[in-house]
């Protein structure tokens, strides 16, 4: 009966020295959770039988250090929660491993090539294949213009009367913004700053050099305070060759009248000329943000993190990844950061959890344990050995 209890141990740690060897082998492998073999008693009744590996956990719970990459496509899950990926079966497979691209079609995918899950950009629906934009984005006309500034209340009424923008004495300042008509082009917008009586300064304005629209007038407090026009200001800039026509809702919202040097705090305008894919990166919260050649960003959707009621239930598989079980419930989808799932680090990777010097403390505690597993069936064979040539 010694010989087979003796066997027992040695079995069970040739299993022990699997999970040891499996975690060195996977000290560099990213997102890689490290595993034990659990031993507990074997018994026949109540006759001692040895030893056997009853489990092989997890450490689903402990997360591995983060290395910087700083590529924008690298993300690591900061606490709970999985990347989600649909392999080439269809099977369903959940990873730490934060590595993403895009192939030939647009469509996000792992290291391996699985495509990866999310939400769509427009709302939270049921995950699926995420799908980013290949082709150029069309140029928007701009259709409205806040500008904020200072108009200095130290400028007398111009010498020449009449608005000349050739005529610099006809007028104490000038602003130059961009619009874009409806394919795209750019076009300049100039105001002049005209003063008047009293707190009054009148605007007139040019695109590309030729008058457009009406003259308006802005009215200041004795405070510096703007107090007309009180709502945006409509301005037609006409029509452009082959464009649609374009308008413009003019914001002069926080502009002043104080003394001093005239000053642009905002000049900013809606519109973009059209635009190729120039990257992608990502966010915190799992979004792709498609960067394109006019300066333009959208989201393509969120990475989908899942987690489960019993994540030390998930079966590893090939592939830096895992699959779930019974034993794991239902996997729960959310965004990055929200509910249970963890907050992304992005340009970052999450390192294997194996703790090198605790397993080869382990690999030397497991030889010593399969040496006197050895020694006691060495014992037992000569013991046997002096009873044959004693009869």
């Amino acid at each position: 009966m010694s010989f087979n209890i003796a066997l027992s141990g040695i079995n069970a740690v040739n299993k022990q020295l699997n999970s040891i060897s499996n975690n060195l082998a996977n000290t560099a492998t990213y997102g890689y959770k490290s595993s034990r073999a659990n031993f507990t008693a074997a018994y026949i009744g109540t006759q001692a039988g040895g030893v056997q590996v009853g489990s092989v956990s997890q450490s689903m719970d402990h997360g591995g250090n983060m290395l910087r990459t700083e590529r924008g496509m690298d993300a690591a899950i900061q606490g709970r929660g999985f990347f989600v990926s649909r392999d080439i079966d269809g099977s369903t497979l959940f990873s730490r491993v934060g590595i993403f691209d895009t192939d030939k079609e647009g469509f996000v995918i792992d290291t391996l090539g699985r495509k990866v899950q999310g939400f769509p950009a427009n709302g939270n629906a049921i995950a699926g294949d995420l799908i980013v934009p290949t082709s150029a984005i069309g140029a928007k006309a701009s259709d409205s213009l806040r500008y904020a500034g200072n108009l200095s209340a130290d400028w007398s009424v111009p010498s020449v009367t009449q608005f000349d923008k050739d005529q610099p004495l006809s007028y104490n300042g000038l602003s130059v913004s961009t619009a874009y008509d409806s394919l795209g082009r750019k076009h300049t917008l100039t105001q002049y700053y005209i003063k008047g009586p009293g707190n009054e300064v009148s605007v007139q304005y040019t695109m590309d050099g030729n008058e457009v629209g009406a003259a308006t007038t802005l009215s200041f407090d004795t405070d510096g305070k703007l107090i007309a026009p009180a709502g945006n200001v409509a301005l037609d800039l006409g029509t452009p060759g082959g464009a649609s026509p374009m308008k413009l809702s003019l914001n002069y919202t926080d502009t002043t009248m104080f003394a001093g040097e005239m000053t642009t705090t905002r000049n900013t305008s809606t519109g973009y000329a059209a635009g190729n894919v120039t990257g992608l990166s990502l966010d915190e919260n799992g979004s792709i943000i498609v960067q394109y050649s006019n300066g333009e960003k959208a989201s393509a959707g969120k990475l989908a993190i899942a987690t489960f009621p019993n994540e030390s239930g998930l079966v590893a598989v090939s592939g830096s990844a895992w699959q779930a079980s019974p034993a794991t419930g239902d996997p729960l989808y959310f965004t990055a950061g929200s509910s249970m799932a963890g907050k992304l680090a992005v340009g970052a990777l999450e390192q294997s959890n194996v703790d090198m010097t605790s397993e080869l403390v382990n690999l030397m505690a497991a030889q010593q344990n399969y040496q006197a597993n050895s020694k006691v069936i060495t014992a037992e064979n000569e013991m046997m050995r002096t009873l044959m040539q004693a009869l």
